[in-house]
């Protein structure tokens, strides 16, 4: 028998005590619904880039699993008796992740930024007067008029959420991506370990301190429990299931319905509903380029779409959707049918009347169709038969999420890489009302991609803000939706939810509108 060495027994002991740390540093495997790729969540509208902004970035307010706004990076506020004047208190001990303090001044130059780009932003923003940090805790605002959705504007939970940045980073023109991600939440941000295609990296923040509340939806204390998280990128839904069968990543974002009795087989796969509010599919017109810049086409396609087509393609599963022919989610206080009844039928013949009653000149509509997004890779092409069966002439342009998430933003005519319509879906709390549904805006050159331009919409999106009477804001509500059958900025395909699958040593995981992945520990 050989024995080692004391040197090199106690060689291999030294090494041991380092490696520990190491082995003993919980990773967080993730697959995701698209590839990150755009790293500013003001910039775009795009989901991906909202999840990123949670893991490093934090909010002033936020909502709780029931929807309600709860304070996040505020301690305390104050309304003057006259309702003009708001005071927000930071709480102690917020730091950004390159050691500097937080200061109001970062949160007032955030706020601008967001507000310039974000459809509540906007309005709220529009009857500010002034917006100031009289000392370093201190946020500021003064209104011109009453305006009842403030905390609910500042808590709005997904895309644009009003995240939090230095104002060195926040003083950015808001037409220009960010370069930075610099933030002050859970997560720290590893751009060097980042690789478009195949992965992004974040680490634990450990200067983070928390709110003492439980966390409760995206409110509440924000602690990570585990020192890693990678989110893999796998663009096939069945590899992604593959691997969370196979123990390669811990979690799957968005599980197609026909997969689910695979993992249902399987001890050691649990799934659930994360986001119990679900979404709504939209298609979006570009109202700047033919054929769409045309209200009256946009009309006849109204009738063209049925939403049973699309949600049988891209969901499949009865159980996980529904048809809802309201603007506003179903199942929400806004919800109304009013006008909407004989629309999205697939009613070809009234179809055909109105465009041959729009003068359409036959240029064809250039349909951007994202093919790598679980549950939305079939709307294109299901919008393409449909609008096709009525005499449009359709360019189906097949692209991945994230390159169709620049390309939207382009104004440019059709010839030189414009377009004439994208489809997407929104979360149901993005769109409770006439003033946080971003494709409701019509606010020209500053509404989201698409550009709609309407007097009347803009003149009862602000009525609707300054009203606090549930019943008078119901009726605001219907008469948006009956001014969008005359002015369609987009067209809504019906909900779903999706399901998210994770593997059996995973506990915490909250039910949110946009992915959390604090309070999630790994045994």
């Amino acid at each position: 028998m050989v024995f080692p060495s004391r040197r090199a027994v106690l060689t291999l002991a030294a090494a041991l005590a380092f490696a520990a740390p190491a082995a003993a540093q919980q990773t967080l495997r993730v697959a995701l619904h698209s590839d990150l790729k755009i790293v500013d969540p003001v910039w775009t509208t795009a989901l991906i880039s909202t999840h990123h902004g949670y893991m490093i970035y934090d909010t002033l307010f936020a909502l709780d699993e029931k929807l309600e706004v709860k304070p996040q990076m505020v301690d305390k506020w104050e309304v003057s008796p006259d309702k003009l004047t708001w005071t927000f208190t930071l709480r102690d001990g917020l730091e950004w992740h390159d050691g500097k303090p937080v200061t109001a001044e970062d949160c007032v130059a955030s706020i601008k930024r967001w507000g310039a780009k974000d459809s509540m932003g906007q309005k709220l923003m529009g009857v500010v007067a002034d917006l100031s940090a009289p000392d370093a805790r201190t946020i500021k605002m003064v209104l011109k008029q009453p305006y009842g959705l403030v905390l609910q504007t500042l808590g709005k939970s997904s895309s644009n959420v009003p995240f939090m940045m230095p104002k060195a980073v926040a003083s950015t023109d808001p037409n220009t991506q960010i370069t930075e991600s610099i933030g002050s939440g859970p997560f720290i941000f590893k751009k060097d370990e980042w690789k478009a295609g195949e992965k992004a990296v974040y680490v634990k923040n450990p200067k983070y301190k928390p709110r003492a509340e439980p966390a409760s939806g995206l409110a509440g204390g924000k602690v990570a429990k585990v020192d890693r998280v990678e989110w893999i990128t796998i663009p096939d839904q069945q590899t992604q299931v593959n691997a969370l069968l196979g123990g390669e990543v811990d979690l799957v974002e968005i599980v197609p319905p026909d997969l689910l009795p695979l993992l249902a087989k399987e001890k050691n796969i649990k799934t659930t509903i994360v986001n119990k509010a679900g979404r709504q599919y939209d298609m979006r017109f570009n109202t700047l380029t033919k054929p769409f810049d045309n209200a009256k086409v946009r009309q006849a396609v109204l009738y063209a779409l049925s939403q049973k087509e699309f949600l049988e393609a891209n969901v499949g599963n009865s159980e996980f959707y529904r048809e809802c022919k309201s603007v506003f989610p179903c199942g929400s206080p806004l919800e109304s049918t009013k006008g909407w009844d004989d629309k999205l039928t697939g009613n070809v013949a009234k179809a055909k009347e109105l465009l041959a009653a729009s003068g359409y000149d036959g240029t064809p509509a250039v349909l951007l169709h994202q093919t790598d997004t679980a549950g939305h890779n079939n709307l294109a092409t299901v919008g393409k038969a449909q609008l096709e069966k009525i005499g449009l002439k359709v360019d189906l342009q097949p692209m991945d999420w994230q390159t169709l998430v620049t390309r939207r933003a382009k104004r440019d005519p059709l010839d030189k890489g414009g377009w004439s319509v994208f489809f997407t879906s929104w979360g149901a709390p993005d769109i409770l009302n006439p003033v946080s549904a971003a494709y409701i805006n019509a606010s020209c050159d500053k509404a989201t991609f698409g550009w709609p331009c309407d007097e009347t919409i803009e003149k009862l999106r602000d009525a609707f803000a300054t009203e606090s009477d549930p019943a008078k804001q119901k009726a605001i509500a219907e008469q948006v939706q009956l001014r969008l059958l005359e002015y369609p900025t987009f067209v809504p395909l019906g909900q779903f939810t999706t399901p998210t699958a994770h593997r059996a040593n995973l506990s915490g995981l909250l039910h949110t509108p946009s992915l959390a992945l604090w309070n999630i520990e790994k045994k």
